[in-house]
C-alpha cells in the first residue's frame, strides 16, 4: 500500500487559491523537423510509403506491356571539308574553316524539310499507319481550329467588323493533298529524326525512331547518303556556276583588252606619236628656245637701259661710261674743261675780255659737239632696242607654239599610258582567270562530299522504348518521392495528438499515462470496468498506477481530482472508475462521484442505475449515508449522479456541494470526481473551480488540437488546475512502431512484468 501523504489541513478555499493555473506552465514549441522525427514518421507512415513504392512500379509495368515499343537506329557521319579550286561566287578566294556554325549548318541540311520529303516519297511514308494517323489528326485539328476561329469571327461581326476581320482566319491554302500530306508525314518524320554533333569531335550522329525496326534502319542511312549526295551535287553545282561565271568573265576581258588596244592605235594615229620621240624634240626645243628667249630679254634691257642714259645726257644724270662711246665722253670731258676756262677767266676778268669771249666761244663749240654725238648714239641705241624687242617677241610666239604642241602631244600620250596600263591589267587579269578556269575543269572530274558514313546503322534488335527496366526504375523513385510528399502531407494535415511529446508541445502540460486500449481480444469475457480489477498486472492497470502515481507524486499530491475530457467517447469515465479502482486496490480510501447528471455512467457501468446519488442529497431529498455505495470487486466508495432530474448550475455552485467536498477530503485518501465534457458543459468548468487538481482525458490519434486546446482554455478561465493529460484508447502495437520517444512504454521486452 502507498504511503499516504500529509494531509493538507488548509480550508478547501485557501487551498483552492494557492493552486497553479495552467498559466504558470508556458506552452512548449513543436520542435523542427529532424532526422528522428523522419524517420518516426516513415514507421507510421511505412504502410503508406511501401504502397507508393509498389503501386507506381506496378502501374508503369503495366503500361510498359502496354505501349507500342520503338526502335531507334543510329548512323554516325564523319564531316571532313576538303579543298577545292571552284566555290560559290562569294568564296571563290576564300577558305572556309570548320566552326560550331559549320556544324550546325550541316545538322540544319539533314534535318531540312526537303531532305525529310525525299525520305518520304523513297519508302511511301504517307501509306505507313504510324504516319497516317498523325496526317489524319492533324488535319482535324487544323479543321476545327479553322472552324471554331470562323464560329467567333461571325460572332464578333456583331460586335465589331473591324474584330471580326482581324479574328477571321486566312482561307487555307490551295495545295493538292498529296502534296499536304507528303508535308505533313515529313514534318512528322523530322520530330522523330534526331542530329547531333558528338561534341569536341566533327562527328554527326544521325537516330530515327520508328515502330518499325527495319525503317528506322533504312531512315537513318538514307538521311545520311542523302545529306552526303547533297553536298556532291552542291559542289558540282558550285563549280558549274563558277565555270559559267569565269567563261563570262573570260569573254568579258577579252573584250576590255581589244577595245584598250583599238583605242590606243587611233590616239597615236590622231597625235603622230611614235612611243614618245616627238614629244622627247619638242621639249629640247622648248629648252632652247627658252633659253634663246632670256638672253634676248637681256639684251633688250641692256639696249633699253643704254638708250635711257643717253636721253639723260640732257639732264645731266646719265652715266657717259654706259653709253659705250669714247667720242662722246671725249668731248664732254672737254666741253667740262671749256666750261672751267670760261669760269676762271670770268672771275679774273671782265665779262667783255677777248680771252672771256674767246673761252666763250670754244664753250659752244664744245657742247654743239656734245649735243650732236649724243643725237647720233641715242638714235644708234633707239634702232639697238627695237631690234632686240623685235626679237623678244618672235622667240616669244615660237615658245608658245611649241609649248601649245607639246601640250597636246603629252596629253594624248598620258592617255595612251593609262590604256596600256589598263590593257595589261586586263591581260593579267584574263591569263588568271583563264588559269583558274582550266583549274575548275580539271576539280569537276576529282570532286568528292564532305563527308563519309564511318558506321551504317544496323536494325535494332531491341526497343528503345520502353524500356521496362528503366520504367520500373523510375516509377519506383517516383513512387518513394510521392510516398514520402504523402507522409509529410499526412503528418502535417493530422492535427490529433499521438505521443506524450504531443501533448507537451501542442498543449503545455504533461502526459500523465498512455491508457491502452482494450479490444475484444484482450478482454475476453471480461467487462472494459471491470478489466483493472480483473487484471491487476495488466497493461491497462499499469497506466491506471502511471496515473496516480503522477498525481501523488506531485508537489502539491491533491485530494479531490476531477476527470473530464473536450468532448464524449474520449474514455472519461472508464478512466476516472479504473483510477478509482486502482487506488483503492492498492490500499487507500478512495470516493468515486459521478458528477455527469445529464448522461450519468458509473450507475450503469456498476448496475445500480435510479439509485439516489449526489443530485438528491444536493437537493435534500437523501441523506449522505443513503447514496453511498461500495463497489463490489474493490474497496471503493462511490456515490452514483442520483434519481433526480434535474439540469442546473446552482447544484454545484451551492454550499452543500462544497460542505460535501469538504467532508469527503476528510474521510478519503482520494476522491475521483466523473465530470461531463469541459467543451460544450458547464458543469465542469464549475467542478473543476473546486476540485484540486483537474485530469483531462484525450483520446489518442482522435481528438483535434484545437478541441483540446478550447476545453483547456475554458477550464484555465475556470480557474482550474490542470496537472495533465491522459492518452486514452492507444493502440499498443500501433504506437510501438510510431518511433515516438514513449514508444517503448508497450515494447515486448516488458512483457514479462504484465500479464494480460
Amino acid at each position: 500500500m502507498l504511503d499516504r501523504p500529509v494531509a493538507d489541513t488548509r480550508p478547501p478555499a485557501e487551498r483552492r487559491t494557492a493552486m497553479p493555473t495552467l498559466n504558470t506552465a508556458p506552452a512548449i514549441e513543436p520542435e523542427g523537423l529532424n532526422l528522428a522525427a523522419l524517420i518516426g514518421a516513415l514507421r507510421r507512415r511505412r504502410m503508406v510509403l511501401l504502397a507508393c513504392l509498389l503501386l507506381f512500379p506496378a502501374i508503369a509495368l503495366i503500361a510498359t506491356k502496354n505501349l507500342t515499343p520503338r526502335y531507334t537506329a543510329g548512323t554516325t557521319v564523319m564531316f571532313e571539308p576538303t579543298e577545292y579550286a571552284a566555290r560559290e561566287l562569294q568564296s571563290i578566294l576564300r577558305d572556309e574553316s570548320t566552326t560550331d556554325a559549320v556544324l550546325a549548318s550541316q545538322v540544319e541540311i539533314i534535318r531540312s524539310l526537303s531532305v525529310a520529303r525525299r525520305i518520304v516519297r523513297r519508302f511511301g511514308l504517307t501509306e505507313r499507319e504510324e504516319f497516317a494517323w498523325w496526317i489524319a489528326d492533324r488535319a482535324r485539328a487544323e479543321g476545327a481550329l479553322y472552324h471554331l476561329q470562323t464560329r467567333i469571327a461571325e460572332a464578333a461581326t456583331a460586335i465589331s467588323p473591324v474584330l471580326a476581320g482581324w479574328i477571321a482566319p486566312e482561307p487555307p491554302a490551295e495545295v493538292p493533298p498529296a502534296e499536304l500530306a507528303e508535308i505533313q508525314a515529313a514534318e512528322a518524320l523530322l520530330q522523330r529524326l534526331d542530329v547531333q554533333v558528338v561534341r569536341n569531335s566533327r562527328v554527326l550522329q544521325i537516330r530515327f525512331t520508328s515502330q518499325d525496326p527495319q525503317l528506322s534502319a533504312a531512315v537513318a542511312n538514307l538521311a545520311a547518303e542523302l545529306y552526303i549526295a547533297d553536298q556532291l551535287d552542291a559542289k558540282f553545282d558550285a563549280v558549274r556556276r563558277a565555270n559559267d561565271w569565269l567563261d563570262g568573265r573570260i569573254a568579258q576581258l577579252r573584250q576590255e583588252v581589244n577595245r584598250n588596244e583599238a583605242q590606243i592605235a587611233e590616239l597615236r594615229m590622231q597625235s603622230g606619236l611614235t612611243r614618245g620621240v616627238n614629244a622627247g624634240l619638242q621639249t629640247e626645243q622648248i629648252s632652247r628656245l627658252t633659253a634663246d628667249l632670256a638672253e634676248a630679254r637681256n639684251t633688250l634691257a641692256g639696249a633699253e637701259a643704254r638708250l635711257g642714259a643717253a636721253r639723260g645726257i640732257g639732264a645731266g644724270n646719265a652715266d657717259l661710261t654706259a653709253l659705250g662711246s669714247a667720242n662722246l665722253v671725249a668731248q664732254r670731258v672737254a666741253r667740262d674743261e671749256a666750261r672751267r676756262e670760261l669760269d676762271r677767266l670770268s672771275a679774273t676778268l671782265g665779262p667783255g675780255h677777248p680771252d672771256v669771249r674767246a673761252a666763250a666761244g670754244r664753250l659752244a663749240a664744245a657742247d654743239r659737239a656734245v649735243g650732236g654725238e649724243t643725237a647720233r648714239v641715242t638714235q644708234a641705241l633707239d634702232a639697238e632696242a627695237r631690234t632686240a624687242r623685235a626679237r623678244v617677241g618672235s622667240l616669244e610666239a615660237s615658245l608658245r607654239d611649241q609649248e601649245e604642241r607639246l601640250n597636246r602631244t603629252q596629253g594624248a600620250e598620258i592617255r595612251v599610258n593609262a590604256l596600256e596600263r589598263e590593257t595589261e591589267a586586263a591581260r593579267s587579269l584574263l591569263r588568271a582567270v583563264l588559269e583558274r578556269s582550266q583549274t575548275t575543269v580539271t576539280q569537276t572530274a576529282i570532286e568528292k562530299p564532305d563527308g563519309r558514313i564511318l558506321s551504317p546503322a544496323t536494325v535494332p534488335g531491341q526497343p528503345s522504348f520502353p524500356k521496362p527496366l528503366l520504367f520500373v526504375v523510375a516509377a519506383a523513385a517516383l513512387g518513394g518521392l510521392s510516398g514520402l510528399m504523402l507522409v509529410w502531407l499526412l503528418e502535417q494535415s493530422d492535427s490529433t495528438l499521438r505521443s506524450g511529446d504531443d501533448v507537451r508541445s501542442a498543449l503545455g502540460v504533461p502526459c500523465l499515462a498512455l491508457v491502452p486500449t482494450l479490444r475484444r481480444g484482450i478482454l475476453g469475457r471480461h467487462r472494459v470496468e471491470d478489466y483493472v480489477a480483473r487484471k491487476p498486472l495488466s497493461p491497462f492497470a499499469e497506466a491506471m498506477r502511471t496515473l496516480r502515481a503522477a498525481l501523488w507524486l506531485g508537489s502539491d499530491p491533491p485530494k479531490v481530482v476531477l476527470v473530464t475530457a473536450a468532448r464524449p467517447g474520449e474514455g472519461k469515465t472508464t478512466t476516472a472508475l479504473s483510477l478509482a479502482r486502482s487506488a483503492a486496490m492498492n490500499g487507500e480510501r478512495v470516493l468515486l462521484i459521478d458528477c455527469d447528471i445529464r448522461q450519468p455512467a458509473i450507475g450503469r457501468l456498476l448496475r445500480t442505475e435510479g439509485a439516489p446519488g449526489i443530485t438528491d442529497l444536493l437537493l435534500g431529498q437523501a441523506g449522505y449515508e443513503q447514496i453511498l455505495r461500495r463497489d463490489h470487486l474493490t474497496a471503493l466508495d462511490w456515490i452514483p449522479a442520483g434519481a433526480a432530474e434535474i439540469h442546473s448550475l446552482g447544484l454545484f455552485m451551492s454550499e452543500a456541494m462544497a460542505g460535501l467536498l469538504e467532508r469527503v477530503r476528510r474521510e478519503y485518501d482520494l476522491v475521483v470526481l466523473d465530470a461531463p465534457p469541459a467543451l460544450a458543459m458547464a458543469d465542469a468548468r464549475v467542478v473543476a473551480r473546486l476540485a484540486d487538481a483537474t485530469l483531462l482525458c484525450v483520446k489518442w490519434r482522435d481528438t483535434p488540437r484545437s478541441v483540446v486546446r478550447n476545453s483547456l482554455a475554458l477550464l484555465e478561465d475556470a480557474k482550474a488546475r490542470i496537472v495533465g493529460a491522459a492518452l486514452t484508447q492507444v493502440d499498443a502495437k500501433t504506437h510501438r512502431r510510431s518511433g515516438y520517444a514513449d514508444s517503448e512504454v508497450y515494447h515486448p521486452r516488458y512483457s514479462g512484468y504484465f500479464r494480460e
